[in-house]
């Protein structure tokens, strides 16, 4: 049986959290000798998403898939495969068509069998509606937030932090050079006559620079 690994981070930031590279071929490598296999390869995505399967290293992967050289890939964890439903059932899909297995150490899932995967259709189930509950969660928040004046983010020009280190408040310095903006602009003055115009004014951005024709179109936004 030819046995092969598959392994990915997407920063190298993720080396001291149990899914380095390193961690994540030793569980596989551990797997392998439990079942009494042979891992021949070890295909790495290092630096990459598992947003969408185009990475190399799952290009590699699934090239060989189709061509019917692997009978089983084990990965040490399942969202370092990945993190979507529509994906893992494409690469479900193609496993089967070729009789390949696909084992994860962490969930203790072997797709050999037919309740293996089930139970790994409906974990990725689960955990796609959990981020998305979660997301869900967020944009409420952040509205509730934005209703109340609070703020979220960076501060956009024309307003300021408020004592209280919460809420927003006007800038009246920077609502005057929006005012000028927004005046300049509908005299018929293109943005960089704007910028020009502003400039040679004294005028300074935020941060003190000289203002560009892009910084007077986010602001004439």
């Amino acid at each position: 049986m030819k046995v092969i690994g598959y392994i990915r981070v997407s920063t190298d930031k993720q080396a001291d959290k149990g899914v380095s590279l390193e961690a994540q071929e030793a569980k596989i490598r551990a797997m392998a000798a439990v079942q009494d296999l042979e891992v021949s390869e070890i295909i790495v995505d290092g630096g990459e998403s598992a947003k969408s399967l185009s990475r190399p290293g799952m290009d590699r992967l699934l090239s060989i898939v189709d061509r019917g050289e692997v009978d089983c890939v084990i990965i040490a964890k399942l969202d370092r495969l990945t993190r979507s439903v529509k994906d893992l059932a494409t690469l479900l899909e193609r496993f089967q068509k070729r009789n390949v297995g696909l084992v994860s150490v962490s969930e203790s899932l072997d797709t050999k069998s037919a309740a293996g995967r089930l139970v790994l259709n409906i974990m990725v189930s689960v955990s796609q509606w959990e981020r998305e509950v979660i997301g869900e969660r967020t944009r409420d928040a952040m509205r509730h937030k934005k209703l109340k004046g609070e703020r979220i983010g960076a501060i956009p020009f024309g307003s300021r932090l408020a004592a209280d280190g919460k809420h927003l408040e006007e800038d009246e310095r920077e609502q005057a050079m929006l005012q000028r903006i927004r005046n300049l602009k509908a005299a018929g003055l293109s943005l960089r006559a704007i910028a020009a115009e502003l400039n040679s004014q004294g005028f300074r951005t935020r941060k003190g620079t000289a203002w560009q024709h892009t910084f007077v179109a986010a602001m004439a936004a």
